[in-house]
């Protein structure tokens, strides 16, 4: 007799095996109809799994978010159906869920493209109404692989000859058709409700290796309901007005081209943008008593064979040989190591410690060019790096004090709040476990001194240590993992980092790697977004822009322009002879905040009338006055707050 406990601690009990579907419908009519799937002692499950034991259930409603995940998951599988209805001879190869969607990777001589899509999500509307049930079935290996070969399925044979000899292989059906997979799944695919779409083709190579054939990937977004997909369409819409690529051409910020993939040519005003804030941020660091250094490029393998990061990097990194010297050297991935050496170089004494170590360090990693976005995703990029040596008794304040850094920074660069993830040991990982026993209850402890409130994040912590991801959401509602903190033991031990302690006993530092932006790049990327280009007066690239209305207000223009500049303001002027209008609509196009327009009348009266960006009103101030105005409205947050 299992007996099932549920979330509220109540029990039931059975005469024997049970699903879940029977559980459900134990409990009252309402749950039979709304449980989708189960979770059981915490992993979930189809709800027509059999319960044998005791067990703690959970039932899964359209409401809780693990239902996300299976309604898209679902329709992958709906939407690979109707496509082998409508297409015979397509071959089916990988199709999960995905954030706010799912794909489905098709092997087919013509590729498929946007023009197929109605008559796809109108096979898959049949398909849905049809609600055909989701049966789960155990197959022998070469069973398995038989029935692929058979039906002329060569990718999901090579799949299933792949997965270890120990895995289970499991097949789903819906009605008719069926596909290899783990599952879990709803009930029938009328449980995926009609809350989709279809959104992009793209090519994908066969398990992501050039070296294979190139299948064609549907894209799709599914939603519990209409007002969801519609709100994320809207928002699809917004970001599509803000894509940062568009605004930086726009307001001529930087460029790519194919000699250098990856990599970004800054323009004037986007290095304008660039230095502003990284500025700002070496002002913060100096003010929070960060030492900042500059470590080379290229560093010899055995470093990175030292830190672990070639076993567990190597993919990643950028190799060069220097033949005289027959070794190889990388340039660096990121500068842990190299902060180490600094660490090193002399004795430590345990009243250096905390030591708060910074570098704005230029690195380079290999990213596929399919996984390359704009400045978002590079291969050459610039991290606001730092990392802390410290003691145990050290995290806890350290890790409080870097949350309330990393709290003003993203104030200031316009994010009035974050959510972070406590991402725990991965699979793949270094050091011992009592090491990592010790690194995760200390981040923790860290946590409840600094009052940050977290989710788990299951296996994400790198390789030689946990660490908190910090989550920023959006102008728009999309959320940004930007800011982390990791606390490691591994490195210093490898890398034989060590100080002379109180006791006059040589001791292993804890180095806590941090960032706040990550990398400057992909946040200058998202606050190009978040503002969709109309940056504060600070941050802005050309701050104002002088423009006269007739020519002989020139050279009263020329002056204003001067008088804004001797207070380090960006400015431009404009005194050609075109009428007032388009020169207030050319620099709205270009995102300047404020136009500061004279003419006679103002070059007579020594005044300015100044127009801000999407606004028709406009305020007229003595000359000395808007100077004064707009050179405390272009201080930096971080120096207003000092003044």
């Amino acid at each position: 007799m299992p007996a099932i406990t549920l979330p509220d601690g109540s029990e039931r009990r059975f005469d024997g095996p049970v699903t879940g579907t029977t559980v459900a419908a134990s409990i009252g009519p309402g749950l039979a109809r709304a449980a989708l799937a189960m979770q059981l002692d915490g992993k979930l499950i189809d709800l027509s799994t059999e319960i044998t034991q005791e067990s703690r259930v959970r039932f899964i409603t359209r409401r809780d978010p693990e239902a996300l995940e299976m309604i898209r998951h679902d329709c992958a599988h709906v939407l690979a159906e109707a496509v082998q209805e409508l297409f015979p001879g397509t071959q089916v190869t990988i199709g999960p869920s995905i954030e706010n969607g799912f794909y489905y990777d098709f092997a087919r001589d013509e590729p498929f493209t946007p023009a197929d899509f109605p008559s796809i999500e109108a096979k898959m509307r049949e398909i849905i109404a049809r609600g055909a049930p989701f049966q789960r079935e155990v197959r022998d290996r070469f069973e398995a692989i038989a029935h692929f070969e058979a039906r002329g399925e060569g990718y999901k044979a090579e799949l299933i000859r792949d997965l270890p000899e120990t895995e289970t292989i499991t097949f789903y059906s819906q009605g008719d058709w069926i596909d290899l997979c783990r599952g879990p799944h709803m009930r029938t695919t009328a449980d995926v409700g009609t809350a989709f779409k279809l959104m992009k083709v793209a090519g994908a190579y066969w398990r992501g290796d050039h070296r294979n054939p190139m299948l064609t990937r549907i894209y799709g977004t599914a939603w519990r309901d209409q007002k969801e997909l519609d709100a994320h369409l809207t928002m699809l819409e917004e970001a599509e007005k803000r894509d940062h690529r568009r605004i930086g051409r726009d307001m001529n910020l930087f460029h790519l081209q194919e000699e250098a993939t990856g990599s970004v040519f800054w323009h004037p005003k986007g290095w304008k943008l660039y230095s502003t804030v990284q500025s700002y941020m070496r002002r913060q660091l100096d003010a929070n008593g960060y030492q900042e250094v500059k470590t080379p490029q290229l560093v010899d393998r055995s470093l990175w064979e030292a830190s672990g990061h070639w076993d567990n990097y190597r993919e990643h990194m950028f190799l060069t040989q220097v033949e005289d010297e027959k070794k190889f050297l990388a340039l660096k991935p990121m500068n842990c190591p190299c902060h180490v050496q600094i660490f090193r170089h002399g004795l430590r004494s345990y009243r250096e410690l905390p030591l708060r170590m910074a570098e704005f360090g230029a690195c380079h990693r290999y990213e596929p060019s399919g996984a390359l976005h704009g400045i978002m995703r590079v291969r050459a990029f610039t991290q606001d790096d730092a990392h802390i040596f410290c003691t145990d008794q050290q995290i806890a304040p350290e890790t409080a004090r870097f949350v309330a850094l990393l709290a003003e920074v993203y104030r200031d660069l316009g994010f009035d709040s974050f959510r972070v993830k406590f991402s725990d040991r991965p699979v793949l990982r270094a050091g011992n476990e009592a090491d990592w026993d010790r690194a995760e209850q200390a981040l923790r402890e860290a946590c409840n001194l600094a009052g940050v409130e977290y989710e788990l994040n299951p296996g994400e912590g790198a390789f030689y240590g946990p660490k908190l991801e910090f989550v920023l959401r959006d102008a728009i509602g999309r959320d940004w993992q930007c800011g982390t903190l990791q606390v490691d033991y591994v490195l210093p031990e490898r890398l034989d980092a060590e100080y002379v302690g109180e006791d006059s006993q040589r001791h292993r530092p804890v180095m806590l790697h941090r960032a706040i932006l990550g990398s400057f790049e992909r946040f200058l990327g998202i606050l190009i977004e978040q503002y969709a280009g109309r940056f504060p007066l600070w941050l802005a690239p050309v701050q104002v822009a002088v423009a006269s209305i007739v020519s002989d207000a020139e050279p009263y223009a020329l002056e204003v322009a001067a008088a804004l500049k001797a207070c380090g303001m960006s400015v431009v002027t404009n005194t050609a002879n075109t009428k007032i209008n388009a020169k207030i609509r050319d620099y709205s196009l270009q995102h300047v905040p404020v136009i500061a327009v004279v003419g006679r009348k103002e070059a007579e009266e020594r005044t300015v009338a100044l127009r801000r960006l999407g606004g028709e009103a406009q305020q007229t101030l003595s000359l000395e006055a808007a100077v004064k105005l707009l050179a405390l409205e272009a201080s930096p947050p971080d120096i207003t707050r000092r003044m």
